[in-house]
């Protein structure tokens, strides 16, 4: 292989290091505390009151459970959903998913995605109308709806009804579907004798504390919309106070996005919004739409009617709503990455073979084997090109002995040996360009598919999703660092790897070799920490270039 070749191999190895290294050491802090709880809007658009620092005691913050307790509400109750709306204000702030739990203890309880002003971790969503007649009185968060019906199911929706006492009669009528999907149709009543002008709103609100959990950074967090077509994503960080940014769309969705989780509004009615993405202070976010203008005619009403998602990012689910319910992209609320054309193949492919094994972990592994499968031509040839090179190394140290004095006549050598033995050293590394794509790709699948959250493999593996918890420490009991407390399944993934090095030829450059001699070191303590099901898959691909390998070199008679 020429020096050329080898010094791209491994630029290749070492920009995988950087990555990796900066993706997983180099973590965004992201979480959310949230404390506040009036809102008021202005014509223009809506906000969160900001508030000044207090030295007086902050008041206790409560369970979610115990506020909901002390509040009139009304029950949601779904296949996917369990919670309640707020009666005053109609607010969105209290909802759990029945299908996730937060840990894989067996009385862990379901994931809480929304929850209620004066908690521990505030997230909610509301809808109302703006005015610029400021002595119109319009509903807000402290209105006391009355409402029809007593919960809200898929069977049943619900009507939320408030008058304002000066001729205007505001209906709310809210449904909801068997997973996440809410539809909400604003009806306004107009029975004075003038003309009314009201711009259609609604917000969702969470507050982010940067200390309060470790997020990788190959994960997108934050908010996230579709704005007719293109994607636009924003971390926490990057939405500075009074800066907000504002974009105008007829079509689309826009919300926070969490790993595994998100809420949006979703807009395909042909309105046009202003779409407002702002921080307010305090460690508070907010995502705000206002639509365009209604003109309600004396003794008349008109209506508008918005979509709220506030659930798992169940990828064959969102496709469904993107067909079914004309979302535009609405898939794109799972961070595909950069190689979104495999990624979701391979998230289908992985998700098509659990479905005929039954075991996400075998899934996994069978896909490894698919993949090799596919790839053997091109393995083939260049295993057969690297067999050929070990055949021919003791050549090679002989002319480096010849020629150490003359490098322009080594290398002219070198290649003339290459093309003698009818050997293409450049065809050594296709495989590793090929394998970057999909490496980065199932890595990505194992990230963000829900699918494979908690899901069990066989033996100590009990989520193919978080790290392998068998480490050195959990069985030799000797407490060591982080960095170095690394699972089982690494180590088998290294001396794989290791292995496999072995059958190569040896690098001429000494500082080349001494470099490669390390990356199964490195590689082992850096996919030490990634996803167990991301390192069972590179093990078992390893083994199976191993056997390939040993094959065409016993073909060859290299030992």
């Amino acid at each position: 292989m020429k020096e050329e070749t080898k010094g791209l191999y491994l630029a290749v190895l070492l920009s995988i290091l950087i990555i990796f290294v900066v993706n997983y050491f180099m973590p965004t802090q992201q979480m959310v505390d949230r404390n506040a709880d009036s809102v008021s809007v202005a014509p223009e658009i809506s906000f969160i009151e900001k508030s000044e620092p207090s030295t007086e005691a902050q008041p206790e913050k409560k369970t979610p459970a115990e506020i909901v307790k002390q509040e009139t509400r009304i029950p949601v109750k779904t296949p996917s959903l369990n919670g309640s709306i707020r009666l005053k204000g109609a607010r969105f702030d209290y909802l759990n998913l029945t299908k996730y739990k937060q840990t894989l203890e067996a009385n862990s309880p379901d994931v809480e995605l929304l929850a209620p002003a004066g908690s521990e971790t505030p997230y909610f969503a509301e809808l109302g109308w703006l005015s610029n007649d400021a002595n119109l009185k319009l509903p807000n968060s402290e209105t006391l709806w009355k409402v029809r019906g007593k919960e809200l199911t898929p069977q049943a929706p619900l009507t939320f009804e408030w008058d304002n006492g000066q001729g205007l009669k505001f209906v709310r009528t809210v449904s909801v579907d068997e997973h996440y999907l809410f539809t909400i149709t604003q009806t306004v009543e107009n029975n004075t004798n003038n003309p009314v002008v009201l711009y259609p709103y609604g917000l969702v609100s969470r507050t982010y504390n940067p200390d309060s959990a470790n997020r990788s950074a190959v994960v997108h967090e934050g908010i996230s919309s579709v704005i007719d077509g293109d994607l636009e994503e924003f971390k926490y960080k990057d939405i500075k106070e009074d800066k907000p940014e504002s974009f105008e769309l007829s079509e689309g969705w826009a919300g926070f996005s969490d790993r595994y989780w998100f809420t949006a509004f979703i807009f395909n009615n042909g309105a046009e919004n202003t779409l407002k993405f702002s921080n307010n202070g305090n460690e508070t976010y907010q995502v705000d739409f206002r639509s365009t203008p209604l003109t309600i005619a004396s003794g008349a009403a008109a209506s508008t009617q918005v979509h709220f998602f506030a659930g798992a990012k169940e990828i064959k689910l969102l496709d469904r709503y993107t067909d079914e319910e004309h979302i535009q992209k609405l898939d794109l609320a799972v961070d595909f990455g950069w190689y979104y054309f495999l990624t979701k193949p391979f998230f289908y492919i992985l998700t098509f073979l659990y479905g005929f094994i039954g075991n996400m972990g075998w899934a996994i592994l069978l896909f490894a084997a698919l993949l090799r499968l596919i790839m053997f031509p091109v393995a083939n040839k260049s295993y057969e090109s690297m067999t050929k090179m070990k055949k021919v190394q003791p050549k090679i140290m002989e002319l480096q002995e010849k020629y150490k004095n003359n490098k322009m006549l080594l290398q002219q050598a070198t290649m003339d040996l290459y093309r003698r033995e009818k050997i293409n050293p450049a065809s050594g590394c296709l495989p590793l360009f090929i394998q970057i794509p999909v490496f980065f790709s199932l890595y990505k699948v194992l990230n963000i598919s829900i699918e494979i959250r908690h899901a069990p493999f066989i033996g100590w593996i009990k989520d193919l999703s978080a790290p392998d918890p068998l480490t050195i420490s959990t069985w030799s009991h000797i407490p060591l660092p982080g960095l170095i407390d690394i699972g089982v399944w690494p180590i088998l993934m290294g001396l794989t790897m290791w292995i496999q090095q072995k059958l190569n030829p040896a690098p001429a450059n000494k500082d080349q070799a001494r470099m490669f001699a390390l990356m199964p070191v490195i590689f082992t303590f850096m996919l030490g920490h990634f996803a167990s099901g991301l390192v069972i898959y590179w093990t078992l691909s390893n083994v199976l270039s191993i056997l390939q390998q040993r094959a065409i070199m016993r073909k060859y008679g290299v030992n």
